[in-house]
């Protein structure tokens, strides 16, 4: 049975790039273990992670700066990652490019997420 947060269209968004950030690095060079995959893998899974912990949160306000300030932030960084690992040859740059509009997707969807918490947040 999925949880509240399964049921998240953000967190569901977030997990799916997480997998597909993680399957892609699979086949980086050995050379890029402490690199590039790292540093993707971490800030894609930062991304969950920080929706997890801001749905958990009591307080709009606290949900929402994470969501902003940490959440919103590894995304950019992984998109940007994404696309740098595309210009170094290092992924197919279709595939760089798809998985990162993905990221571009997901932040569109938080920030519509913030804007739902704000509004609901009025009217109580």
């Amino acid at each position: 049975m999925a949880t509240g947060l399964e049921n998240l269209k953000i967190y569901q968004m977030s997990k799916y790039l997480e997998l597909k950030v993680h399957e892609i690095t699979k086949d980086f060079p050995r050379d890029e273990l402490y690199r590039s995959v790292d540093q993707l893998r971490r800030s894609s899974s930062s991304v969950s992670n920080n929706i997890a912990e801001a749905y958990n949160k009591n307080s709009i306000k606290q949900k929402c700066q994470i969501l902003r300030d940490i959440a919103i932030s590894e995304a950019e960084e992984t998109e940007s990652n994404l696309r740098r690992c595309g210009d170094k040859d290092l992924l197919n740059k279709e595939t760089a490019g798809t998985i990162a509009d993905g990221y571009i997707e997901l932040k569109k969807a938080i920030y519509g997420y913030i804007r739902f918490l704000n509004r609901a947040q009025l009217v109580n």
